[in-house]
């Protein structure tokens, strides 16, 4: 599923979660969805910062390393 697809479905099930409730179904669903989303940002945001770099005042330049 795409991004703009998992968007979507997720904001139908909210939608409905909202006027009619969710079958256990659907919450399982809608769960497992907006997990799906958050690691979709997690794994773009890591790979933007992985491309930053870091100048110092001294002039050197180092990247920007994951926090163990």
């Amino acid at each position: 599923m795409d991004f703009d697809q998992l968007i979507k479905r997720i904001n139908e099930l909210s939608r409905k979660s909202k006027t009619e409730g969710l079958t256990p179904s659907e919450k399982e669903e809608q769960t497992e969805l907006r997990n799906q989303y958050r690691a979709l940002v997690v794994g773009n945001l890591s790979s933007q910062l992985e491309g930053i770099k870091i100048k110092h005042p001294d002039g050197t330049i180092t990247d920007v390393k994951k926090k163990q």
